[in-house]
């Protein structure tokens, strides 16, 4: 699944006496900025700030961090002349020297400052010392800024965090006010980007499911669930359940950004080579087969012998949601095994839907579905890039699949395995175009109270579409959107369950034969898969995480939850079969979960304990 980065955070508090500040230490807006004279767009954000400050006043305290353009040699000579005043104000005069002094600073500027402030004929002795304290000085700020996350400059924190928007007047100040929207734009990228959100979500909303259903409103919820909703053409009509539509026509998107994601591992990510993918792949089809075979092995036949496909799935955001709120204790490769094996999972569960749990097929849509797929992949070879073809073109395959008798998910799954990637775009190429337009607009008279021209806009638009794939395009903009709105209405419409002696009486081998899969067969299957795989000499077990830590993760893997409901309700036409095996997949999660995390922190604590402990094991009584 897709995050964010973090939200960063300012590594060094602002110190009067190792920073450069303008202002009170008690106004109530800091802004820090991490920035280097040479460059271009510094200098540009240097007016922004003036006007900011102006408009602030005594409000806002503005501190300057060096950090020197890698490889420019004016660009640190600059710091460090900036750096070799005697005074917190003589700096600041300094700084506004060489931010202005010219549209890109060069040898004469360093030349003509220096003389300015008086270095030329220094002492030696006393040049050397004020170098030496220079260079210091910008070395901590490299420091700093390494460790707050800042990648390009300038960078700015406001209060301590991360400035990601623009940096014009009117934005800066919306940030540093706190207005609504900046601040509601603010918490959610920050909850967004925090690893376990996901997965703490999709609880929140099975949690409400529950309690939904076993209270007075319980039937008043499972009835707007089963409202027809659906629109009229003519004289056709077309109608579905709501619970329908979110299961065959929201979890449709979920699908495609599994497939979007699928086909990325499967070129640049973790299943791109045979090295990284083997172990990976072996892990998920062991922990498909053998909690597949335990429950045939426990119903052999009889009205529950379809549900074999129940126990097979992994929800990966339950699964890595655990491990994310372990932090640094688990390894990151254990992380990506686990990413990796829950990935080609999905690839098994969407076989097993299309396979065996779709309805009577239909040859004239089953036909009109392959005819749309074939002009989506013409559109790919003849290098269609325009996402909004692909979407409208994947609506109709949409309609085709689910009138095909076929599982409406897979329309999703062709979508993504059909929308084009696209060569790496030339950035320098890209950035010298953008800056000849913005250039081109910024001579323009009437610029301040039309704004940009129509073709200015259309050609920076153009530059935007080229750097990003159509493919990765529309995974980062549904992404969030899987994991963070279909996701938990998918729970909030299939969890709930009332929870009476009546829905487990007589389903108790239904219930024993799904928990044992998830809970014993996930674990097992993955563990001896990857036992096989390793000790055949096929793949080759990382050294960045133990056996337990392995199977810790394989524990985790036992969580099923959202695959293993959707399967479930595939499977389960009668409404009290559907409620015993929601019962048991949510006891299965809920003992994996804890045996997993169990695994995983002890594990952790013994290899601290072998750290802290420097003597040999032979030797010990």
């Amino acid at each position: 699944m897709t995050h964010l980065e973090p939200p960063g955070r300012l590594d060094r508090p602002v110190d009067g006496r190792l920073d450069h500040v303008l202002g009170s230490p008690s106004a109530e807006v800091t802004l820090v900025e991490y920035g280097s004279y040479v460059c271009s767009h510094c200098r540009a954000a240097h007016e922004e700030i003036a006007h900011v400050r102006d408009q602030f006043g005594d409000r806002l305290r503005y501190v300057f961090r060096h950090l020197p353009i890698p490889g420019s040699d004016i660009a640190r000579r600059a710091a460090e002349l900036a750096e070799s005043t005697n005074s917190n104000e003589e700096f600041w005069k300094v700084h506004m020297r060489l931010m202005t002094r010219s549209a890109q600073l060069t040898e004469e500027d360093i030349v003509v400052v220096t003389q300015e402030i008086g270095l030329e004929g220094e002492d030696p002795q006393q040049a050397e010392l004020i170098a030496e304290s220079a260079k210091t000085r910008i070395d901590a700020d490299v420091r700093s800024a390494q460790a707050s996350g800042v990648r390009f400059t300038p960078t700015f924190f406001i209060n301590d965090r991360r400035y990601d928007g623009p940096w014009d007047e009117s934005s800066l100040t919306d940030a540093m006010l706190g207005r609504l929207g900046h601040r509601m734009q603010s918490a959610a990228l920050e909850f967004v980007a925090w690893g376990p959100s996901a997965g703490v979500l999709l609880l929140l909303a099975t949690i409400v499911a529950v309690l939904l259903s076993n209270s007075p409103a319980g039937d008043a919820f499972e009835g707007m669930l089963h409202e027809n909703v659906g629109f009229v053409i003519g004289t056709e009509a077309f109608g579905m359940s709501l619970r329908h539509w979110i299961n065959d026509g929201l979890l449709t998107v979920f699908f495609l950004v599994v497939g979007l994601e699928i086909k990325r591992e499967m070129t640049v990510g973790r299943l791109a080579t045979i090295a990284t993918a083997v172990l990976p792949i072996a892990a998920a089809i062991g922990g498909m087969f053998v909690p597949a075979l335990i429950y045939w092995l426990l119903i052999p036949s009889g009205p529950w012998a379809h549900g074999w496909g129940v126990p097979m799935a992994t929800d990966t955001a339950f699964a890595v949601a655990i491990i994310a709120m372990m932090g640094r204790r688990v390894p990151i490769e254990l992380r990506i095994f686990l990413t990796a094996a829950a990935i080609v999972d999905d690839i098994g569960s969407i076989v097993v839907v299309a396979l065996f749990y779709s309805e009577e097929h239909n040859l004239l849509y089953t036909a009109a579905s392959v005819a749309l797929g074939l002009l989506l992949w013409l559109f790919n070879r003849a290098h269609v890039y325009r996402v909004s073809m692909y979407l409208l073109l994947g609506v109709a395959l949409w309609a085709c699949v689910y009138a095909s008798g076929f599982h409406a998910s897979l329309a999703g799954i062709v979508l993504a395995l059909l929308i084009p990637t696209r060569p790496p775009a030339n950035l320098r190429a890209l950035i010298g175009q953008a800056d000849t337009i913005i250039a081109a607009e910024a001579q323009r008279g009437d610029l301040l109270r039309r704004g940009p021209s129509l073709p200015a806009i259309r050609a920076l638009d153009a530059i935007h579409d080229r750097i990003e794939s159509p493919a990765d395009r529309l995974l980062r903009y549904a992404a969030t959107r899987s994991s963070y709105l279909i996701l938990p209405i998918f729970a909030l419409a299939n969890a709930g369950v009332e929870i009476t002696p009546a829905v487990w009486a007589g389903h108790e081998p239904l219930m024993l034969a799904i928990v044992t899969g998830l809970f014993v067969g996930k674990p097992l299957g993955i563990m001896a898969a990857c036992v096989v795989v390793v000790r055949l000499g096929i793949a080759v077990k990382p050294e960045a995480y133990s056996w337990q830590q392995l199977f810790g993760a394989a524990a985790l893997a036992g969580i099923g939850f959202t695959m293993s409901l959707f399967i479930a309700g595939q499977a389960f036409t009668e409404t009290t079969d559907f409620a015993a095996a929601k019962i048991a997949v949510f006891l299965a999660s809920l003992l994996s979960a804890m045996a997993g995390a169990l695994l995983l922190l002890t594990a952790e604590r013994r290899s601290t304990d072998r750290a802290a402990d420097p003597t040999p094991s032979g030797l010990r009584l």
